[in-house]
């Protein structure tokens, strides 16, 4: 049998076990290491894993990651995203469909701090929701809008899905915060106008609501000043060269245990609670990291990603006509797969093909996160639909998928933004140099 029909069998096998709910991490490594016992020995697969997993938990530059869920755990415990969400309703709330943009800028500041989409469609989703549905909003739009907004948290930096995509890839996790900041911006913008675009047409949507005096507004942008430095600091510092990754994660962690304090929310239960949350989010990442370096091992062994990557150039597609193919295939198979999985599925495949088209490696990362996202609110799977489904049991899930509709027509003309305009991602890390 070639190394080919094994790795494409490996490919189907792994398929096969996701479906079946076998964890992603798991079941990468035990794809990864069956394939290479086969291809290569049973003992080569045994050294293998235990070259990868000392590399991992080793690494440095991995530290990052369980730093700044740390951060967000406790900026979480500070109430940050209720700070968020409370200070854009008092500024848009009286707009109609007010609510819904302060909801999605709500998303999009505390996707700053929590780098996870499913933690700030439950937390921003926990804070609006009840506010949206007491003013009359229409609730499959109330819950698509929050559905939509959280999917902001896997872009905007700093992003879990980035950190990821950097260590698996080889790629400067500074370089590719930097170039997800436009995109991420650019992203809440297009949500907004939906919002807007949609109130204008069916204005029983979102009823208006009370305007509130300015004294009120500037007195709640007090309450997010803390936050908002805390931010500017480490994301502005890590993008313009002040710190390494894991010294803005830790700088980030400091602040946030100051933060705590000043707010009266420093006690012993929420630092247990915060380290507990930690502990077990970043030993899941950690599983599947390795799990994900094996697999990425099985598959340069086996040759399809050359192979894969000479089928494409010998067909004589033009780069953007292939990259709007694997666009296709990430959004079909991200309404199956969970978003990491997808991610760690397909980067040892497609990257190698996309860096032969004349794309960056870093442009490369930004679009699959942002084909990701789509998969957090694309039917069936949709995690995001089911967060907000937990939150608002009385809602059917088939009224947010519908509500969800129009926020997916601006994610494909954005992601179709992404494609047709690289320089939208490359501009602000070839700014800053980093």
């Amino acid at each position: 049998m070639s190394p080919e029909l094994i790795g494409v069998l490996g490919l189907i096998t792994l398929l096969v076990v996701i479906t079946m709910g076998v964890p992603i991490g798991i079941a990468l490594g035990l794809v990864g290491l069956a394939g290479i016992a086969i291809i290569i020995s049973p003992e080569a697969a045994l050294i293998k894993i235990g070259v990868v997993s000392f590399d991992v938990v080793s690494r440095y530059d991995l530290g990052v990651l369980p730093l700044f869920l740390l951060m967000a755990h406790l900026c979480f415990a500070a109430g940050a995203s209720r700070d968020f969400f409370d200070v854009a309703a008092r500024f848009i709330g009286h707009r109609r469909g007010g609510l819904a943009l302060a909801s999605v800028a709500g998303c999009a500041g505390f996707g700053a701090i929590s780098g996870s989409s499913l933690a700030t469609v439950a937390t921003v989703g926990s804070a609006a929701l009840p506010e949206m549905r007491k003013a009359g909003y229409d609730p499959g739009f109330a819950c698509g809008a929050l559905a939509a907004g959280g999917t902001l948290g896997a872009l905007i930096p700093p992003s879990g899905a980035l950190i990821v995509f950097g260590i698996i890839a080889e790629q400067s996790i500074g370089r590719l915060f930097a170039a997800a900041i436009v995109p991420g911006l650019t992203q809440a913008m297009f949500y907004m106008f939906a919002i807007s675009v949609l109130c204008y047409f069916r204005p029983a949507l979102a009823p208006s609501s009370k305007r509130v005096g300015m004294r009120d507004r500037l007195a709640s942008l007090v309450k997010i000043i803390d936050i908002f430095f805390l931010v500017v600091l480490v994301i502005g510092g890590l993008t313009i060269g002040w710190f390494t990754p894991t010294e803005a994660a830790s700088v980030g962690v400091a602040l946030a245990l100051v933060l705590c304090a000043i707010r009266g929310a420093l006690h012993v239960s929420v630092l247990v609670k915060a380290f507990v949350e930690t502990l077990r989010t970043s030993g899941m990442i950690y599983l599947i990291i390795i799990g994900a370096m094996l697999f990425a091992t099985f598959i340069s062994i086996t040759g399809i990603a050359e192979f894969m990557s000479n089928l494409v150039l010998d067909l004589d597609a033009g780069p953007v006509t292939a990259v709007i193919v694997m666009a296709i295939l990430f959004l079909v198979l991200g309404s199956f797969l969970d978003g990491l999985a997808l991610m760690l599925l397909v980067t040892p495949i497609f990257l190698p093909i996309a860096v032969e088209l004349g794309y960056s490696p870093i442009w490369f990362g930004i679009f699959l996160v942002r084909a990701m996202e789509v998969g957090f609110i694309l039917p069936p799977l949709g995690l995001n639909a089911y967060i907000i489904h937990g939150i608002a049991k009385d809602i059917e899930l088939s009224a947010i998928f519908k509500g969800i509709g129009p926020f997916l027509i601006a994610d494909v003309l954005h992601l179709g933004l992404i494609i047709a305009l690289p320089v939208m991602v490359l501009w602000l890390p070839s700014v800053v140099g980093v």
